[in-house]
């Protein structure tokens, strides 16, 4: 379970503190989805990292599965992040000399568990997002919606509690963003695991369901999504 509790987030500056984040509560159960909208620069990407421990937040607390990520060691971080999150950005950060199955297995090779049952894992999530025949490829031979969909394979090798996605569709067409947000609901469903979704477009939010807003720094959940 994802347990999110009063979460603030500041940043400092000449004139005073800056706040992003104000009162942030979020809850999600596994199998769980959630849509985080609102206008650019209100925080979401802020969001996003705090829950994928990436940035830690000014006050407040995060859980996952009833572990804090912010009482650890950075090092104790950085393996809960491999061990139990995925993300999947805008940017597909896809590495230009690895091919398609090689970037796909990244994540394991940070956590040494790259084994003959991982590459098939990474094999079968390739074959799952419908690229399977392009698995020796390399990045530069892939179209973007390609791209995206090698990582979000990449994202769900480790099966994630936790698939983060932050406006994942931004630079794909409506035809390939609306695949790659049903591969997202679709994936994280497989594993029970829960899918939280930055997004500025109504479409890909009626995808994924769960819309919250992200309104002067808190999160107001849209009824009836």
């Amino acid at each position: 379970m994802l347990e999110v509790d009063q979460v603030t987030k500041a940043y400092p500056s000449p004139t005073g503190p800056v706040s992003v984040l104000r009162s942030i509560d979020l809850r999600l159960a596994p199998g769980g989805r959630a849509t985080v909208m609102g206008p650019s620069g209100s925080g979401k990407s802020t969001l996003l990292a705090i829950l994928g421990a990436l940035d830690e937040p000014t006050s407040g607390r995060v859980r996952l599965d009833g572990i804090d990520p912010f009482a650890g060691t950075p090092a104790e971080r950085a393996a809960f992040r491999n061990q139990r999150i995925g993300f999947v950005f805008q940017e597909h950060h896809l590495l230009d000399g690895c091919t398609a199955l090689d970037n796909v297995v990244l994540p394991a090779l940070a956590s040494g568990r790259v084994s003959a049952a991982i590459e098939a894992r990474g094999r079968a999530l390739l074959d799952r997002v419908g690229l399977s025949a392009r698995a020796g490829h390399f990045p530069g031979e892939l179209s973007g919606g390609e791209r995206q969909r090698v990582a979000v394979a990449r994202a769900l090798l480790l099966e994630p509690r936790l698939l983060l996605a932050d406006e994942p569709t931004g630079q794909l067409d409506a035809h390939a963003a609306g695949a790659i947000a049903d591969l997202l609901v679709d994936l994280a469903a497989e594993v029970n695991g829960m899918l939280v979704v930055v997004t500025h477009a109504d479409a890909i939010a009626a995808r994924v369901g769960g819309i919250r807003r992200l309104v002067e720094g808190r999160l107001v959940e849209e009824r009836g999504t």
